[in-house]
């Protein structure tokens, strides 16, 4: 392939996935414009998107279009349920107008048949006028032959048409109701049938017709009709022209049935009551569905009143439902009851979708507000939890209690001996029931929870993380809350082991633990037994895992700033608010008659110590978590350092009036190498670090540097540095030998290492 062939090809890949994307983000209506307009042509339109394609390509278009198809199909039936109350209520207004063009026609009939007969008496009054001899003599013969026979057959038929009805024998009384109608129209044709006798044979017909369709609506209403009964009873009731009553009929009996029946159930727990309950109305809707089909096929109308009808139905059960069960579960945060609960009406409802009723959206759409409400108690269950823990807490990390509810996951189970983490009693409290509440809401994605039992725990554990703040000595929120503040009461971390247990609870929590727990609602990767579709949806619904996880990151942040910071204003601050670290240390030593000893000020001593002892504390609570451990003290460090180089005060004194002299300086270098060497040996030198240090370095000389002394030719070389912070290092760390030591005792280094070797 030579390369303007192949640049040919990327040219139109790239056109393809552009055009793709930007379809993406088109409405649908706007992408299924073009197939809408008349003078669309299919195989122009494929003609020009695989002309030039390659089968890569076109197996792309033809998901595209898949996938297209599939939205087409879903916003058409949200347009169908959207206008669904106006199409059943047009339906039914068009059966309503329908019966009464038929009553019309019927009236219609009548009137003809009497100005019918008006018209043939006033011809036979004119035919009389004309030859009243002859004619009275033939038209009188004409009645005697035919009244007598008309009389006789009517009072005849009427009265076998009376027997049927009283005696309840309804086919025979409709086939003889059919005959006399046939024998009423065949009448009116032939006029065989004087006016009167056609207008009392179809005034009783109608008459005995609306009295058979009283007795079958009598008969369908009764509680003892059911089976293949009510289906023949509601059959004959539409087959005399009454369709719309006998529907209304069928399902008005399947609905008094179900009430008798759910009337009758005895008590049973949450679980028996629901299942029983569910069978019940899910059958009901199912036996009447089937009547219907049988008896009326599908006919629009008909069926729209079948599925308007067990929508009502459905509605109803689940006010049922909410006020026997949900209602206290969702009180009580009793989740699981709940959830389990609306797993079974989901189940006999799914039977239903096989018969063209999909009654699931129904039943989601009611029962969401009572579990949003049985979520939120099970959050509030599990932060008051935590809280009342918290208050009578010791801060001692040790291995969860045994005998929780056990997981439902045989991976967890074959690991829980290996993968139990160290934590104080409310954290491993507040992991289990993290870990419980997502069990219980991982079978419920059909009714979308998922999103918000993740917001959820994202909340309970930044509720968690605060109570763990206010633990912390000194805190501003404990401090608030002596003040009178509404937080709840917390037992302080006094020791730093304690205070890192703190860390240890949120750290495992927010990197560990709730990812691993919501692993089976979190979109990652897409499982698959999802449909492309579903994953979608899930995607759509559900925040990213990562960002999810950067946000219990950040919480952690929170804490262990916190940490830091606490435990450099106890360097930086004595206990009576007097400041430590003040310019006097370095600008007093140029007013001293003697060397100094050279050896880091006490506070940079302190900080040594204390971060050396942190160290110590975090080899064995963060095992496997060093980095962890590494920032911490990297952020602890920075605490110290970053104050120093943002006091204003401290600034304003070294430039002062008597500004900052050689000795300081030399003194002021001495400290900020010791920070660095101790935190690079320690590992935890961040680079920020390193410059702020470079940087405050900097300005003290350019300070003196003002003072018209060269600051570079009254400090020692850099090694001396090095080597008076190495020593130090040993010293405070216990592990100095200086048997071998045969330096000059009027050495800066000397002299240092002997004073505070003597002390």
């Amino acid at each position: 392939m030579d390369a303007e062939s192949f640049m040919d090809r990327m040219s139109r890949t790239s056109s393809i996935g552009d055009s793709a994307e930007l379809e993406g983000n088109l409405t649908l209506s706007d992408r299924l414009k073009v197939f809408k307009s008349s003078s669309f042509d299919p195989d122009a339109y494929i003609t020009s998107k695989c002309q030039t394609m390659n089968e890569k390509e076109i197996k792309h278009l033809c998901s595209y279009l898949i996938e297209l198809k599939k939205a087409s199909a879903e916003e058409m039936r949200k347009s169908v349920y959207a206008n669904y109350g106006a199409f059943i209520r047009t339906s039914k207004e068009i059966l309503t107008l329908e019966g009464q063009l038929l009553s019309m026609r019927n009236h219609l009939s009548t009137q003809a048949a009497l100005v019918h007969g008006l018209a043939e008496r006033v011809r036979i009054q004119s035919l009389w006028a004309d030859s009243e001899d002859s004619l009275a003599v033939d038209l009188l013969k004409f009645e005697n032959r035919e009244l007598p026979k008309t009389e006789d057959w009517l009072i005849e038929f009427l009265e076998t048409l009376d027997v049927l009805l009283a005696e309840r024998r309804v086919d025979e009384a409709m086939e003889a109701l059919d005959k006399g109608e046939s024998l009423a129209r065949e009448a009116s044709k032939k006029h065989t049938l004087s006016p009167t006798a056609l207008i009392t044979l179809q005034t009783a017909i109608r008459e005995q017709r609306q009295r058979l369709a009283d007795q079958l609506a009598e008969t369908t209403s009764q509680s003892s009709t059911r089976g293949v009964e009510l289906r023949s009873s509601v059959l004959a009731l539409k087959k005399i022209g009454d369709g719309p009553r006998a529907h209304s009929l069928l399902l008005n009996s399947h609905h008094q049935k179900m009430q008798s029946n759910i009337h009758n159930m005895r008590s049973y727990n949450a679980g028996a009551y629901t299942a029983a309950l569910s069978q019940l109305v899910f059958s009901t809707i199912a036996q009447a569905a089937s009547d219907s089909l049988a008896v009326f096929g599908e006919e629009p109308a008909y069926s729209s009143e079948l599925v308007t009808w067990a929508v009502k139905e459905t509605e109803v059960f689940a006010s049922l439902l909410k006020r026997h069960v949900l209602a206290s579960s969702a009180i009580a945060g009793g989740l699981r009851v709940a959830a389990e609960c609306i797993q079974i009406c989901l189940g006999h409802c799914s039977l239903l979708e096989a018969r063209g009723l999909a009654l699931s959206p129904v039943l989601m759409r009611l029962f969401r507000p009572s579990m949003e409400q049985a979520l939120s108690a099970n959050l509030r269950r599990i932060e008051q939890t935590s809280a009342a823990l918290a208050a009578a807490e010791d801060w001692l990390l040790a291995y969860p209690p045994v005998g929780g509810r056990p997981s439902t996951s045989s991976s967890s189970l074959s690991n829980a001996t290996v993968l139990q983490p160290k934590l104080t009693g409310s954290a491993n409290r507040f992991n289990s029931m993290v870990q419980e509440f997502l069990e219980d809401v991982g079978p419920l994605e059909s009714l979308q929870l998922d999103g918000l039992a993740l917001e959820g725990v994202l909340q309970v554990f930044n509720s968690y993380v605060n109570l763990l703040v206010r633990a912390l000595p000194g805190s501003m929120e404990n401090e608030e809350y002596l003040e009178g503040s509404g937080n709840k009461i917390v037992r302080m971390a006094e020791t730093e082991t304690q205070q890192m247990a703190l860390l240890a609870n949120a750290s495992l929590l927010a990197d560990e633990l709730l990812p691993r727990a919501a692993m089976k609602l979190l979109p990652l990767p897409s499982r698959m037994d999802e449909q492309p579709r579903r994953a979608s949806d899930r995607q759509s619904r559900l925040p990213d895992q990562r960002e999810w996880k950067r946000k219990l990151q950040r919480l952690v942040d929170c804490l262990r700033d916190s940490f830091c910071r606490q435990h450099a204003l106890e360097l930086i601050f004595t206990e009576d608010g007097d400041i430590r670290l003040n310019a006097n240390i370095y600008i007093s030593m140029d007013d001293k008659a003697e060397e100094p000893e050279w050896f880091p000020s006490p506070i940079f001593q302190e900080l040594f110590i204390k971060l050396t002892r942190v160290a110590s504390i975090a080899s064995d609570i963060f095992v496997g978590r060093e980095r962890f451990a590494t920032v911490l003290l990297m952020r602890l460090t920075e605490a110290v350092i970053l104050w120093l180089s943002d006091d204003q005060t401290f600034w304003e004194d070294v430039e002062g009036t008597k500004p900052l002299g050689p000795l300081g300086l030399q003194q002021f270098y001495l400290d900020m190498e010791f920070v660095l060497l101790f935190a690079s040996e320690g590992r935890y030198l961040s680079r920020n670090l390193h410059q702020v240090i470079k940087n405050i370095i900097a300005r003290a000389i350019d300070v003196v540097s003002a003072t018209g002394v060269d600051p570079y030719s009254a400090l020692p070389e850099d090694d001396w540095f090095a080597e008076v912070a190495q020593i130090a290092i040993k010293m405070l760390s216990g592990k100095a030998n200086f048997g071998n030591v045969e330096q000059d005792i009027t050495s800066p280094t000397a002299s240092s290492i002997m004073s505070h070797g003597s002390n």
